[in-house]
């Protein structure tokens, strides 16, 4: 999108052109964002968090064959920095820990996500498969706050739809909180842990949110569209 034409979308939003461009200065400075042509590309941490935002999106999950992902932190002096890097790593990753230094989720995933999280891991932890001997629904709930998730993902899924209605029905005072919304939508997903259907209730809203925003997400961006086509 060209610069003036970014700039002028702050109004949609309630966010003063001044500050919209002093938001842009500061995100190339800080290398998320990068100048290309007569606008600007994500780059950087944002580039990657779009990426971690759009697989959440697809959920996409293995067969799942009964065994967890183990990474137990080696010992060794580590300092405060390499536990906080794990520790992100981690969340990223989708594991929970079940104890000090003990790590551990549903071997659903793939297993070569995230590369640079997966290094991280591998260079203090040692890992492996294990099957627990105890019910792992029990295991996964105590793990996650699922009935949490699944609460507030309604909760997201209701507010969203209602905007959605009235995006289609062309109002524009709508795309702000439809923008927050959508933004708390795709936050909410990547706390979502993507564990096999056998170990989350039969109502689990995953989908359904998904769904929600896919549908929301189209009628945001045709109203834009048409408003873009107004700006020219």
């Amino acid at each position: 999108m060209p610069t003036r034409l970014l700039v002028r979308t702050g109004e949609l939003f309630g966010v003063s052109e001044g500050t919209i461009r002093t938001a842009i200065s500061r995100m190339a400075a800080a290398g998320e964002l990068a100048a290309e042509g007569d606008g600007y590309r994500l780059v950087g941490p944002m580039l990657e968090r779009q990426t971690r935002q759009d697989a959440s999106r697809r959920a996409e999950r293995h067969r799942w064959d009964g065994t967890w992902e183990l990474a137990i932190v080696r010992e060794g002096g580590r300092d405060a920095a390499a536990r906080t890097e794990l520790r992100e790593a981690m969340r990223r990753l989708s594991l929970a820990e079940l104890r000090e230094g003990t790590w551990l989720r549903p071997a659903n995933l793939d297993a070569d996500r995230l590369a640079a999280q997966r290094a991280v891991v591998d260079a203090q932890c040692t890992t492996l498969r294990a099957t627990p001997d105890d019910d792992p629904a029990a295991l996964a709930a105590a793990l996650w706050d699922l009935d949490g998730w699944a609460r507030d993902a309604r909760a997201l899924a209701d507010e969203l739809a209602a905007l959605g209605t009235r995006l289609r029905a062309g109002d524009t005072e709508a795309m702000g909180p439809a923008f927050v919304a959508s933004a708390a939508v795709l936050r909410h997903l990547l706390a979502d842990p993507l564990l096999p259907d056998e170990l989350v209730p039969a109502d689990w809203p995953g989908a359904e949110l998904r769904s929600t925003y896919d549908e929301v997400n189209v009628a945001f961006l045709d109203l834009f569209g048409t408003w873009l086509l107004a700006q020219r």
